[in-house]
């Protein structure tokens, strides 16, 4: 049974996007990964970024970059911080489990975001990934190291984090049509994250 803290994710955030938004560093620590991300999608092509949060620095730097984004969040709050920061562009109010754009992207991104999900909830995700990617489209997400949870912390309040074994990712990524590029567990120059990047091949 998942812990108690897996229903109120979206809440957390929903209550605290202010506090979220001063202390998410914008000094894009990751920046090395979604290079290679980018690097991995059509030159000048659209990204489905879920759990986009309030659209700073990813979102922000993949618009340098010259590519298109779909930017979705469960957060109204969130959604609302992206539509005034970068009016141009669009923005959804989703929950990453449902969604349903009917058509495709050359890139999807979910960044300190899917590990937010119940194991339950990160399994049927393969599927909505392969329903969204091109073929030859990157996805590229994070999570934990190993099976299991983890309980953090947030203003406070719990928040929760989950992953799947690397065996059941590669299975389920496979099953889904996508081919594993890279893989890399704690990455000491990403703020310790393990971080999967693959390619749909249909």
């Amino acid at each position: 049974m998942d812990h108690p803290s897996s229903q109120t994710v979206i809440s957390l955030y929903e209550r605290h996007c202010v506090a979220f938004e001063k202390m998410r560093p914008a000094n894009l620590l990751e920046k090395r990964w979604i290079d290679s991300f980018a690097q991995s999608v059509l030159p000048g092509g659209h990204i489905l970024d879920m759990g986009c949060g309030n659209g700073t620095p990813v979102a922000q730097y993949l618009f340098a970059l010259g590519f298109q984004v779909t930017g979705i969040d469960s957060s109204s709050s969130m959604i609302a911080r992206c539509r005034e920061k970068f009016p141009d562009n669009a923005w959804l109010v989703a929950d990453m489990r449902e969604l349903d754009l009917k058509r495709k992207f050359d890139g999807i991104l979910a960044w300190d975001s899917f590990f937010h999900l119940a194991r339950a909830g990160q399994r049927q995700m393969f599927d909505i990934f392969s329903a969204h990617a091109s073929d030859g489209a990157a996805l590229m997400f994070n999570a934990g190291p190993t099976d299991g949870e983890a309980i953090g912390e947030f203003k406070g309040e719990p928040l929760y984090h989950s992953s799947l074994a690397a065996d059941e990712y590669r299975a389920l990524m496979q099953q889904s049509g996508f081919r594993n590029i890279k893989h890399v567990v704690a990455d000491p120059l990403c703020g310790g994250r393990t971080i999967w990047l693959a390619e749909k091949r249909d």
